[in-house]
Formats: structure tokens, sequence, C-alpha cells
């Protein structure tokens, strides 16, 4: 990855619109960024990230925003920036608020990206390419191109403030992630798991065909049941006697098929035998049964011979009555009118009215005619019915009419005599609430007063109660001091008093006294036990200054506090806290009663408003009722005189009905059933005439044939089909006495009937144990046969499966050792590591001999990084482990050991190694740039000036480093430089080609 320009817009410190050119910056491999503290160098880092990733480097919000730049200018950054090849031009607008362009206020500005290609075209002219406007295609399309998450780039390429030595200190899982994206090792990690899931898929293959080994012998057990048996046991997935066992219950079965044959065999020439027996002993039980049948129902038929010639007799009259069927026939008809006729005149005559039912027809006839005309006049009073109910209509309506008005006007006399006792109660109560109010204010005003008391009561109580805790905290403070003081005082007395014997330890032979001068001492003073020393002198004292400070923060403390309550209780007084609480409660209630009161003043002075408006529309009502009530009683007088006059003539046409049109159904009615009895009278006479006519007549006929009387003839007449239904009865008697005759005459069956009755019961027996003993023989035949087929079919398919498990378990053995040595799990393997892992740990120890170069010269040859595989804890598999060795001791250390300074430039050294070793890769993404953001101020001089040699050493291998720091000795050294200013407008940049002086 190489930068060529950011261009920062309204973005962290930086107001305006600005632009680094990284070509010139790296002109020499090395540039620093410098300036003031906040003024912005890390923002550039921030903006970087946030190109590339839109987001910025470290987990927590930031304020991406200037506060310093204008409402109208949007946030953004542009990079133009080489990753693997390719040259792109990121454009991001985070998320932020902006004035609308219409009208006032602001609006929610939504995030934005744009990723551009430079691209040539046909004439070799390159120009920039929209590619996406899609921020998850964008950070898509980086995150691959880099090979690294945010994370993993600030661990390896841009390495902000307190994120420096997190891949130094990071753990193995963590280590390998990131090795892992940046050197691509996903496909080892996919070997493992094809090889896994290999190994599986041959053992569940594996396993499947056991599972069917055991099954198909199940089923071979399961087909031979409990009657074969063999002299070889079951076998197992692994057993080789399989076949063996299964061709030894095949024999058996075959040997059991062939008897069982040969008995279903001899069981069907039995079953024969005994079903021509049964057939015999059939036949001669139906010769028996027909024999005995014929005999019984001839007797039968000769119990009925007088019966046969009762129905001859009856026949012979049908026949003769067949002669008089017209006349007889006519004679029931006349009956039947008559009949008729006499049942619809008692009922017409029962319609009639008393005075009617004893009336002739002609005398019927003419009554219907008179009440048809008085019908003729009540028709002409029909619409005086109408008009009558018109005006009864009319009435109510304008009595109702009466009535309402009469409410209404006195409803609204009675409102107002109401009206002076109601306006005097709302007078009442409108003083009353504006009393109330000018009460709340003041209690409000006192509430006031009174709550700032309460507060400053409060802080009163709890000022004193602090003061007399910080007055005891002196006391023990003073305390300290004073024993600190003592113990000094005492040092320094001891210390004087054995100066000499101090002086003597720096005496030297030959060397001048620095008290008395001679070069010779005999005799020097010696320390008595105890004796305190110089530093145990500063100890005292420093101890006796801590105590003094603190005791002078608590008297300064105390001083506050006593101030504070005096504040306080000068605003407070010296009432009680309880006293001012119930004082503020009593008030609060009293307030809270007169605001309630006060509160109906305004609907007070609204029912007043609408007790006004009531008054004028009731005035207004019983004015428009009185003169409503005055016309309507007018109207009311003419109309009932009209109605009486029309209802008088009315009541004289209806009589007793209730309406005109009722009368008219009435007279109507009575004229219609006075017609109709005339009309049914004239038709019985007739009906009566015609009946003694054909009487006379079918008597003599009757007597002409030979009938006594004329009910015998019609006793005697049958109709065409029960004289048919009789002749056939007689003819089916002769019949089937002459059928039964000629079966009793048949010598065959008189023979059957002489021999013993047939025994079918025992017949039928024997064939039945005879069917049951073939099927019985035939089942066992069909069960042996099938049984020998399905174990030689389950016998082929188990020689099948065996030869196909032999495969199997040597493809399942070679896959499962292949997986093992690709996870480390290989029986024998030393170290426990997985492929990936394996791999990784190769590159890492290249980063580790790539950054032990650097990290060499850095030390002064002092430490030295080491990959470690050793065995983790509880067996657990190999790690990606990193440990340092200190020259010094010669013993490894862990890498959390390091002060802070070694961890800087340990972790620069891993930096620098890993991506000399990435950029070497064949299939790593080539890193370019590193950015270094401070960690210098925890390097003495003499390691500040190697780490330089070692980054201005990078300028041979093309590769760029940016740092941020604060330390002068690097603007000495870096000649490329940023410098950052700020001011109270925002921050600027400013490129420095020159070494500082």
């Amino acid at each position: 990855m190489r930068l060529h320009r950011l261009t920062l817009q309204a973005f962290g410190p930086f107001a305006g619109t600005h632009t680094v050119d990284f070509d010139a910056l790296s002109a020499d491999s090395l540039f620093l960024l410098h300036g003031d503290t906040g003024a912005g160098k890390s923002t550039l880092f921030t903006a970087i990230c946030v190109a590339l990733y839109g987001e910025p480097p470290v987990d927590r919000d930031l304020l991406l925003r200037s506060h310093h730049a204008p409402a109208d200018l949007l946030t953004q950054v542009t990079l133009d920036v080489t990753i693997s090849g390719h040259r792109l031009l990121i454009d991001r607008v985070p998320q932020q608020m902006r004035p609308k362009k219409n009208g006032t206020g602001e609006t929610l500005q939504k995030a934005e990206t744009r990723l551009s290609r430079w691209t040539t075209d046909s004439a070799g002219k390159g120009h920039w390419e929209a590619s996406s406007k899609s921020h998850q295609e964008t950070g898509k399309e980086i995150k691959d191109l880099l090979g690294m998450s945010r994370t993993q780039f600030c661990q390896v390429v841009l390495l902000p403030q307190n994120e420096f030595t997190k891949f130094l200190y990071a753990d193995a899982g963590k280590r390998r992630e990131l090795l892992g994206k940046l050197f691509h090792t996903d496909r080892y990690a996919f070997i493992e798991r094809w090889l896994s899931d290999h190994s599986r898929n041959t053992q569940k293959n594996r396993d499947a065909a056991r599972d069917e080994v055991l099954h198909l012998a199940a089923r071979i057990h399961q087909a031979a049941g409990p009657v074969l048996k063999s002299q070889y046991d079951a076998p197992s997935p692994d057993a080789t006697h399989a076949l063996t066992w299964a061709g030894d219950l095949i024999q058996t079965s075959q040997t059991d098929a062939l008897t069982a044959q040969a008995d279903a065999e001899k069981a069907k020439e039995r079953q024969l035998a005994h079903q021509k027996l049964e057939a015999a002993t059939r036949e001669l039980h139906r010769q028996q049964t027909t024999y005995a049948t014929a005999r019984a129902q001839l007797d039968r038929l000769d119990e009925q011979t007088p019966h046969q010639e009762a129905l001859g007799r009856r026949r012979e009259q049908a026949r003769r009555a067949q002669q008089l069927a017209p006349l007889l026939h006519a004679l029931s008809t006349a009956r039947t009118d008559h009949t008729r006729a006499q049942s619809s005149e008692r009922d017409a005559r029962s319609r009639l009215l008393p005075e009617h039912a004893a009336l002739e027809a002609a005398d019927l006839a003419a009554a219907g005619q008179r009440l048809r005309d008085d019908i003729a006049v009540l028709n002409t009073l029909l619409p005086e019915e109408t008009r009558l109910h018109q005006l009864t209509t009319e009435l109510e309506r304008i009595d109702a009419e009466r009535q309402d008005f009469a409410l209404q006007q006195r409803t609204a006399r009675d409102w107002l005599e109401k009206e002076t006792a109601q306006r005097a109660a709302l007078e009442i109560r409108r003083e009353t609430a504006r009393e109330a109010e000018e009460e709340s204010r003041r209690q409000q005003d006192q509430l006031e007063s009174l709550s700032s008391r309460l507060a400053a009561a409060k802080r009163r109580d709890a000022h004193r109660a602090q003061i007399n805790a910080t007055e005891q905290h002196l006391a023990a403070a003073q305390k300290e001091t004073d024993q600190a003081a003592k113990a000094h005082i005492d040092i320094r007395r001891r210390r004087t008093e054995g100066m000499a014997a101090e002086l003597a330890t720096g005496l030297t032979d030959g060397a001048p006294c620095p008290v008395c001068g001679s070069c010779s001492h005999p005799n020097p003073a010696q320390a008595p036990d105890g004796h305190p020393t110089r530093e145990d002198e500063q100890a005292a004292e420093k101890t006796h200054q801590h105590l003094q400070q603190q005791r002078d923060k608590i008297a300064a403390e105390l001083q506050q506090l006593r101030e504070n309550a005096a504040a306080a209780t000068g605003e407070a007084g010296d009432t009680p806290l309880a006293s001012l609480r119930a004082d503020h409660e009593t008030l609060t209630k009293q307030l809270a009663d007169s605001l309630q009161q006060a509160a109906d003043r305004r609907s007070v002075e609204d029912e007043l408003l609408a007790l006004a408006r009531e008054h004028t529309a009731m005035t207004e009502q019983d004015s428009t009722a009185t003169a409503g009530l005055s016309d309507r009683n007018a109207n009311y007088d003419n109309l009932f005189q009209r109605h009486a006059e029309l209802t008088t003539t009315l009541d004289a046409a209806r009589g007793a009905a209730t309406t005109l049109a009722t009368r008219i159904d009435d007279l109507t009615r009575t004229a219609d059933h006075l017609e109709q009895a005339a009309e049914a009278s004239r038709t019985a006479d007739i009906a009566s005439l015609t009946l003694n006519t054909r009487t006379s007549e079918t008597t003599d006929a009757a007597t002409t044939q030979g009938f006594g009387t004329l009910t015998e003839a019609e006793q005697a007449l049958l109709s065409e089909q029960d004289l048919t239904d009789l002749e056939e009865k007689i003819n089916k008697w002769r019949e089937a006495r002459a059928s039964h005759q000629a079966v009793l005459d048949d010598p065959v069956l008189q023979e059957a009937a002489a021999q013993p009755a047939a025994d079918i019961e025992t017949a039928t027996a024997r064939r039945a144990a005879a069917d049951d003993q073939h099927a019985q023989a035939v089942t066992a035949s069909s069960t042996a046969q099938t049984r020998t087929t399905e174990l030689t079919t389950l016998t082929r398919a188990l020689a099948e499966v065996v030869e196909r498990l032999k495969e199997l378990e040597q493809a399942h053995s070679t896959a499962r050792h292949l997986a093992d040595l690709a996870t480390g799990n290989a029986s024998g393997t030393r170290v426990r590591m997985q492929l990936e892992a394996y791999v990784l740990a190769a590159r890492l120890e290249q980063v580790v001999t790539a950054a032990n170069t650097r990290l060499h010269l850095m030390s002064e040859g002092r430490y030295t990084l080491r990959h470690s595989d050793h065995q983790a804890a509880h067996g657990a598999r190999s790690g990606l482990g990193l440990e340092i060795t200190d020259s010094w001791t010669g013993h490894p250390r862990k890498t959390d050991t390091l002060s802070g300074g070694e961890s800087f430039f340990a972790s620069l050294s891993l930096a620098l190694g890993l991506a000399d070793v990435v950029t070497h890769e064949a299939g790593g993404n080539p890193l370019d740039t590193l950015f270094i953001d401070e960690g210098f101020g925890t390097l003495d001089d003499d390691t500040l000036h190697n780490v330089l040699d070692v980054l201005d050493s990078l300028r041979a291998h093309d590769r760029t480093v940016g740092v941020i720091s604060h330390i002068p000795e690097l603007r000495r050294r870096i000649t490329q430089r940023l410098h950052v200013r700020k001011g109270p407008t925002g921050s600027t940049l400013a490129h420095l080609t020159e070494a500082a002086q």
C-alpha cells in the first residue's frame, strides 16, 4: 500500500480544506509529523483509517465534524492510494447535520461513499473512472485488496497511540488471525477442514457399510427364523465367516424345502378323495329333500280343494254381473252427484244469516239483488270517509303543536323565575375566587423565601456535621505531623552526633581528610549500630513534609467548611431544620388550597356568560311560544266543527261496522252467500230426480239376470283386473298340484327316498380337515421355497457389502492418518500443531528473523525475539508464541515483561519485519508504508539514535515510515516534516523540507 494524496475538509480540528501530498512528503522514505499537543497530528492518521474503512482507528465514538468549520461546509475526506497494484480514489462523507437548502433549521446529511479507479484509455491517457457508491461494496473491495480488517490494519500498518504493542502482546489466537489474513493461509485451513471432512465422510461410509453388514446379517437371521440352525455363530461387522454362515443356512433351508414339497403332494391326494365323497353325499341329500318337499306341498294343496270350489262359484256370479256393469256404473255416478249436491247445499246455507236460512232458491236470489243495490249507495260515500281521516290527522297535529308551545312557554317562564338566584350565587363564587388568587400570590412569595431558607438550613447542618468530622481528622493529622517532626529531629540529631563516622567511610589511604587535611588515617571513627544515614534523614524529612501538606490541606478544607457554614447560617438563621420543614409543608398545603379556589374564577366567568346567553334565548322562546299558541287555538276550533258534522253522516252509513269499506265488504259477502245458496239449491233438486230414474232402470235389469236384489248384483260385480286375478289363482292351484305329482312319480327320487338319510355334516367335516392339511402343507412348502430364495438373495448382497467394506476400511485408514497429520493429532507427533499453524509458525519465524535484524541494532545486541512452539498447558495444541531472550542473563522472558521503551522498539522491529516478509511473500500484499504515532518519548538518547538509524536504513528498501512525535531530536534528524499548527480558528498544515536547528 502506498499513499499519494490525502484531502481533509471540516475534519477534526481542521476547519477548511487541507491537502497532504504524501508523494512529496515520502521523498526520503521517512517523514515526521510534529506540532503542539491537540493540534491534530493523530487526526491525519484517523482520516486515513476513515477513508479506507469508514471508521476511526479506535473502537470509540470520535467527533469527526470540526467545530471551527462553517455550517455549510460538509465534513469530507478523500484519499488517493495504490493498493496491490490498483490506484484508487476513495471519497467519504460521514453522517452529519447540515443546514437545510430551503428554509431554516438543520437536516440530516446521510453518509456517502464514492470509489473510483485510475484507468487508461486506448490512447494511453489516464483518468478516474467511477467504480461504486455503496458503503458495503467499497468496504469489501478495500478489505479484500489490503487483506486486513480495520483492527489488523491498526496493528500492522497504522500504529496509533496506546495500540502500538498489541501485536507484540497479542495471544496466539489473535496473532494467528492477523498473520492468516496477511499471508492468505486460509487455503491451508481449507485443506485441514477438507481432510477432516473427508476422514469423517470415509468413516461415515465405513460405518454405514458395517451397519449394512449387521443389517443384512439380521435380515438373514430373521429370514432363517427359529427353525433353521447353523453350526456357525452369527457374524459381527469384522467377522470373516459371514458368507460361510449364510451358505450353511441356505443348504439347511433347501433340505427343508424338499421335505415340505413331498408332504404337500400327499395332502393333495387326500383332499381330492374327500371332495368326491362329499359331492356324492350332497347329491343324495338333494334328491331326498326334493321328494319330501313335493309330498308335503301336494298334501297342502289337497287341503285347499273346498276353497277352490268356492272360488269357481264366485267367478260364475261375476261373469253374470259383468252384463249389468254399464247400468251399475251409471247408478253409482248418480248417487255420487246426489250426495255431493246435498253437501254443497248444506255448506251454502250454513253461511247464510238466520233470516235467510229457510228461503227457497228464488227468494234467496231476490234478497241478494237487494243487497247489491245498497252496496252501490255506500260506495258513493267512500271519499267522505277519507276526508274525515284527514281532518282527524290535522286536528291531532295542531293539538300536538299547541301542547309543544305550551310546554316551551312554561319552561321559559320557570327558568326566568330561577335565574336571579343563580346569578347571585355565581357572583359570590367569582368574588371568592378573586380573593383566593390574591392570597395565592402572597403565599407563593412566602414559599419561595421559605424554600431558600430550607435549602440553606440543609447546607448549614451538613457543613456543621462535616466540620465535626474534619476537626477530628485535623487533630489526628496534627498528631501524626508532630510525631513525624519528632522522628525527623531525632534522626537528624543522631546523624549529627555520628557525623565523624559517616565522614570516615569516605576516607582513602593517601588521600587528605576533608576535615583535618591529613593523608594518614590511623584510627577512623566507627558508626554505632543503627546509625541513620543521609537517606534515612531525607526519608524522615520527606515524610514530615508530606504529613504537613496533608495537615495544611485538611486545615484549608476545615476553614472552607466553616466559611460555608457561616454563609448558610446567615441565610437560614438558627431556626431548626425540622421547624422550617413543618412551616414549608403547611404553607405548601395552604398555597394548594388557594390555587384550587382561584382556579374556580375562570369557570364562574364562563358560567355567567352562559347564563346571559341562556337568558336571551329563554326570553325569545317565551315570546315565540305565546304567539304560536294563540294561532293554533283559533285554527283548532274551526276544524273541530267540520269534523263533528261529517262524523254524524258517516256513522249512520257505517252502522255497526268500523268503516264504510268494512260495511261494504260485509254486505258484499252476504250477497255472495245468498247467490251461492240459491245455485246450490237448484243443483240438489236436479241430482235427486236423476238418482230416482237410474235406480228404477238398474233394478229391472238385475232381476232379468237372475239376481234377487239390486244389492246382490252390485256385490257380485268385479272389475276386469279382479276377475283376471281370480281366474289366475284357480289355474295356479291346478298347475302346482300337477307339478308336485310329477315329482313324486320320478323313479330316481323314489329310490333315493327309500335309502337312509344322507350325513352331509360328517362328509363336510372330513373334506374340511383334508383342505386344512393340504393348505398347511402348501404353506410350509411355499414358505420353505421363499425362505431359500430370500436367503440366497440376501447372501449375494452380503457378499457385495463385505467386499465393499474391505475397500472402505482401507480408504478410512488412509484419510484418518492424513487428517491427524494435518491437525497435529497423529500418534508419535512431537508437536501438536495444525497445518495452518505450522505454516504460520514458519512465516512468524521469518518475521522474527527479519525483526531481529533491527532489534539487534536498536537494543545494541541485548535482545533477540524468538518464536516458541512449545506444548501448551494441559496438552493443548501449540500456538504462535513469542518470547524474548536477554543476552545479559541468557534466559528467555515473556514479552509483557519489557519496559515501555523496550516494548516500543521491540514492537517497531516486529512491524518492520512483518512488512518485509509480507512484501517478499509471493501471495502477500506489499506493505510499503508504516505509520508510528508516538512512543519515541519512552526511549533514552542512545536507544533513540539506534532506532532512528534503523528507520534511516529503510530508504534502501523503498519503504516509507511516517512518525508522529514531540522529540526535538527527531526534528533534527528527519528533513521531510509536516508541521501541524493550532489556532483559534482551527489547525493548519505546513510541509517543511529542512532539518530543525
